[in-house]
């Protein structure tokens, strides 16, 4: 019974990022911005996490304001709230804080009827990283119509 229902995930961070560790949270939100999302007018693509006096905090994440909603929508921008455990907290503040770990939101979906997101520890790739990964990633995909076509 753990229906998920996707809104929103951020491809580009598997290509741009080496994810290491994915955690589930859950994010603090006005009304209307939960109609919003449930709209599926939500991006996380250019948005990014950070822990601020030990609080989880969803930095640049873009929810466009409720259509039917009144003159008191909130900023599309804000920063959001992540809700998590204080010694999850704890943990992934001494994972970030080595050199060139950062907290990257993954997917953006609906549990239970839950707003919740996941983020991942990430370390930024390099280019050559990045042209390996796409290189890796062609290879398997012609080893795979190869496969199909034999059988």
């Amino acid at each position: 019974m753990n229906e998920k229902s996707l809104i929103t995930s951020n491809k580009k961070a598997f290509h741009n990022y080496e994810i290491f560790e994915k955690i589930e949270v859950g994010i603090a939100l006005k009304g209307c911005e939960v109609k919003s999302i449930r709209a599926r007018k939500a991006t996380i693509k250019e948005s990014f996490a950070r822990v601020i006096d030990n609080e989880l905090w969803l930095i640049n994440c873009h929810i466009n304001p409720y259509k039917e909603g009144n003159r008191f929508n909130p900023n599309p921008t804000r920063d959001r709230k992540l809700l998590a455990h204080k010694r999850e907290i704890k943990k992934l503040s001494g994972k970030i804080n080595e050199k060139g770990f950062t907290l990257v939101p993954l997917n953006l979906y609906l549990l239970k009827n839950k707003v919740k997101i996941q983020i991942g520890i990430a370390k930024a790739k390099k280019i050559h990283d990045k042209r390996h990964s796409l290189k890796e990633k062609d290879t398997k995909r012609e080893i795979d119509r190869g496969m199909s076509a034999r059988y």
